[in-house]
């Protein structure tokens, strides 16, 4: 096997996504302080659910990464922890709790596998600066 895969007990694997989501309403959020805080955290809760961010680039309207999710996890469940922590709502909100169910993200998100073109997906997402000027997507 290639120094590519990673082991679980029984499973050899390499799976990564190039998932996309947008903030709750949409909101234009990812400015300023909170820029520099999401990173951490999205790192930290990504390592909660033995994932780890390959490539990351916040947008001000939403967030692409690069991310290895094991075979144990689902995607949907992954993006379901990563976008629902209270962890911002307390930071930006003031709130000590989330009780009102608040989520940073929006419900959706677009998924795509990445396969053998890593630094393909990589190189896009680093240039979403200029391809969101230019109204590509």
């Amino acid at each position: 096997m290639s120094e590519f895969y990673q082991s679980l007990s029984h499973s050899k694997w390499d799976c990564k996504y190039h998932v996309v989501f947008v903030p709750q309403y949409r909101r234009k959020v990812m400015f300023g302080e909170m820029r520099t805080f999401l990173g951490p955290i999205f790192h930290e809760l990504a390592r909660q659910k033995e994932c780890r961010i390959v490539e990351r680039h916040l947008m001000p309207a939403h967030v692409h990464r690069c991310m290895e999710i094991p075979p144990k996890y689902s995607v949907a469940s992954n993006m379901g922890f990563l976008k629902g922590q209270s962890a911002i709502a307390r930071q930006f909100k003031g709130k000590q709790r989330n009780f009102s169910g608040e989520s940073f993200g929006a419900r959706g998100y677009a998924v795509s596998t990445v396969g053998f073109e890593l630094e393909a997906v990589k190189r896009y997402i680093q240039d979403q600066n200029v391809a969101d000027r230019s109204g590509q997507f």
